[in-house]
């Protein structure tokens, strides 16, 4: 049961970082900052997947 859990847990972080990275660019003020953002999420650095 704890692989259920592990499983769990990693897919609400995942969600949870998408919103805030939805909600991070939905507050950005210029288009460099927005290209900034997506570099950054597209990484790899903040999803675990």
């Amino acid at each position: 049961m704890s692989s259920v859990t592990t499983v769990w847990r990693e897919r609400r972080q995942v969600a949870r970082t998408r919103r805030a990275l939805d909600k991070a660019l939905s507050r950005t003020s210029s288009p460099a900052m927005r290209d900034e953002l997506l570099t950054m999420a597209n990484s790899g650095h903040f999803f675990s997947r």
